[in-house]
């Protein structure tokens, strides 16, 4: 195992040190703020810099304050307004993002946004309070993004943001990126039981105690269990446990937040149509029921922030270790005596910090301010890949010991030029070094340092008629896999291999268009172009994706919709079209696989009195499957319900109905070859291609009788 040694220790201790050491200083020169040009102020929201402005959620305004149409937040009170299946569905309050699963349990969803099959988090990044959650080097999938430690009651919004136009997001952000907040104090407690179909049980108590000494300790647990319809029975059980102490206000105050998460499932992989349509298996079988696995998550951070009229200060210290046991098989019986199982396996701990300096300053007669950031994280890994058999492993393909360390300098400066026109200008740089100090093959083993600088610009025009006009443009990146970054040869074939880019570079633009000029309704259009110079494929034999040595280009259009009818009656409806090609011409084909097409997303909520009530629908468009187009998945429409009623004294109930019209869809698609058991071999023992399906579950109910006090 990779242990940490003076020099990370000396980085470490530091850098830290050296970056409060100079917000100190600049903090003790800080001048009054000079008088503005009443003109330069006019239309500038906040001017003053005294307030905090809190948005909690899509019924907000950001007109005067957001960089860009599709930036926005969404509150607890929306979230409470929607049925969600799986913890990550938090996600999908952000419009044009669609959640999947291709196996099942607490292994971590797989994301699609802006023409992306973004894996399992490739170029979509979230954080946690400060803390970020993707995985490079992950053993199932770079970027990794388990999501499935989440309290969904105890989050008090999510602020979102698409493209590479923003300073502060770096690697794995490429698309968008999520910043996720838990309550410091929470509106009230609550305790909920949920009883549902396919044995569905879920368990929540969240409180926030007021101490003595004016902090306040939210607690929050949480139990479930689901055996979902498959033919074997998920069997997932998922604990959480959270707890945060915090004191002080927006303003100036500090956290200290411990958690805990761990799950146990098994799972039901995709699997050849061609079984299905034979009979070999239902649409909820499996050709290998031993696939599933365990993973936890334990972790301890703190944050601190201050702020007044000259300037403001946050930083956020973490530390936490993870692990994962992921047994799949997504190939059959190529080996027809033992299967083609593998086991994934990933044991590591993360530390970082993440500091950030505003200064609220003239230039010249014009309002401005100024962001210096610095962020860096180290991953200590041991990562392995073996072949299976029943959970049981017979032969290692490779094992490594990975450090990664990256270390991120940023700013960013916002400036009101007129009443009508303000900039945000960014650089970010992102240094990596690559260690694999211990492969099972010694010639993998090797070091390696990279770094990229990323431009970021926006243009703000307006407002006018409560409207602004957005003009983006700026590229980013991710980190690839240390092991493809330093590998020289292919553990099972012995050849030569090339080792991968260390940074993945990608240039967006955009134009979007944000109003609010009709009473209660806040709409955005944008037009979006993205390019990146080596896009992933998913590789079936694998059960991974792979780079292909080719640039991909995509754009689109997004039109987004959330009306306050009246104060009992809300509609939101969200719609995303995108079209993806690879840049070069092959023989193969242009098309990228599973580049999402055409989404949309929309719902009706009502809560009068005691009562609330929503139904919420879910379109997610077909996709090409392989390069030249003449294999594609299915499109998928699904309908969610719920209604539940409150009574004065806290107590309430609640029926839940996902999948409500019973749709047959699939929830992921993919084409590839695979055999079969008993199956005769196929053409030069390749097997055969087929359409690989994970089915979406059919219709559930779920019932929940909760009290708040």
């Amino acid at each position: 195992m990779t242990r940490p040694t003076p020099r990370h220790i000396c980085i470490g201790a530091i850098l830290p040190a050296a970056f409060f050491f100079v917000t100190s200083i600049v903090h003790s020169q800080d001048a009054p703020k000079p008088k503005l040009n009443p003109e330069a102020a006019l239309g500038a929201p906040g001017a003053t810099m005294l307030d905090e402005i809190v948005v909690e959620g899509r019924m907000e305004s950001l007109v005067g304050t957001a960089q860009s149409a599709t930036q926005g937040t969404v509150g607890q009170t929306e979230l409470s307004r929607r049925p969600i299946a799986r913890p990550g569905e938090v996600l999908e309050t952000i419009p044009g993002l669609i959640i999947t699963q291709h196996a099942g349990g607490g292994k971590a969803n797989q994301y699609f946004l802006r023409g992306f099959n973004l894996d399992h988090g490739t170029d979509f990044s979230a954080s946690l309070d400060g803390v970020p959650l993707n995985l490079s080097t992950h053993a199932h999938g770079q970027g990794y993004l388990d999501l499935n430690f989440l309290i969904p009651e105890l989050i008090q919004g999510v602020d979102f943001v698409k493209g590479p136009y923003y300073a502060e997001f770096g690697n794995h952000s490429t698309v968008g990126a999520a910043k996720l907040r838990y309550f410091d104090e929470l509106p009230q407690g609550l305790a909920l039981a949920t009883a549902g179909t396919d044995n569905y049980y879920r368990v929540v108590y969240a409180n926030t105690f007021r101490l003595k000494t004016g902090a306040r300790l939210t607690l929050g647990i949480e139990g479930v269990h689901d055996d979902g319809a498959w033919d074997t029975p998920l069997d997932y059980y998922r604990g959480n446990l959270v707890a945060k102490y915090a004191m002080g206000d927006a303003s100036n105050g500090w956290s200290l937040s411990a958690m805990g998460y761990y799950g146990d499932w098994t799972s039901t992989d995709q699997v050849p149509q061609r079984a299905i349509d034979r009979g070999d298996i239902t649409r909820f079988g499996t050709l290998d029921s031993s696939t599933g696995g365990d993973t936890y998550r334990y972790s301890l951070s703190g944050e601190w922030h201050r702020k007044d009229e000259h300037s403001a200060t946050r930083a956020s210290l973490y530390t936490y270790a993870y692990g994962l046991d992921l047994f799949s098989n997504f190939t059959g019986f190529f080996d027809q005596e033992r299967g083609d199982g593998f086991e994934q396996f990933d044991r590591r701990w993360v530390a970082g910090f993440d500091l950030a300096h505003t200064r609220f300053h003239g230039l010249g007669s014009l309002r401005s301010e100024t962001t210096l950031g610095l962020q860096t994280r180290s991953d200590t890994i041991r990562v392995g890949l073996y072949q299976t058999e029943n959970r049981n492993r017979f032969y290692t393909v490779r094992t490594d010991d990975v450090w990664e360390l990256s270390l991120s300098p940023w700013i960013e400066n916002t400036t009101w030029w007129a009443p009508k026109f303000r900039t945000v200008a960014g650089l970010r740089g992102d240094y990596f070094h690559f260690d694999d100090s211990d492969s099972s093959l010694a010639a993998n083993e090797g070091t390696k340092d990279a770094f990229m600088a990323n431009p970021k610009l926006s243009l703000i025009f307006g407002p006018w008629a409560n409207t602004e006009l957005y003009l983006q443009a700026g590229t980013g990146m991710h980190s690839n896999d240390t092991r493809g970054v330093v590998s020289r040869i292919d553990p099972v074939s012995g050849d030569r291999v090339q080792a991968a880019s260390p940074l993945t570079r990608s240039y967006g633009a955009e134009v979007g268009i944000r109003t609010e000029a009709v009473a209660g309704l806040r709409s955005t259009v944008s037009l979006w172009y993205l390019e990146s110079d080596d896009e992933t494929v998913f590789v079936g034999d694998a059960g991974t994706t792979e780079p292909s040595g080719r640039k991909g280009q995509r754009y689109g259009v997004e039109l987004t919709n959330f009306y306050d009818v009246t104060p009992w009656l809300t509609i939101d409806a969200d719609f995303a079209l995108s079209r993806g090609r690879f840049a070069d011409t092959r023989p193969e084909g242009q098309r990228i696989p599973d580049a999402i097409q055409a989404t949309f997303a929309g719902g009706i909520s009502l809560h009068e009195g005691g009562w609330q009530a929503s139904v919420r629908a879910r379109y997610f468009g077909p996709r090409d499957l392989i390069e030249d187009g003449s294999e594609k998945s299915a499109s998928s429409f699904i309908v969610n319900a719920q209604v539940g009623y409150k009574w004065g004294d806290g107590w309430s109930v609640a029926a839940e109905c996902l999948n409500l019209f019973d749709q047959h869809s699939k929830d992921q698609e993919y084409y590839y070859p695979s055999r079969l058991r008993g199956e005769p071999e196929g053409p030069d023992d390749g097997g055969y291609n087929d359409h690989h399906v994970h089915a979406a579950e059919p219709r559930q109910f779920r019932f929940t009788v909760s009290k708040t006090f």
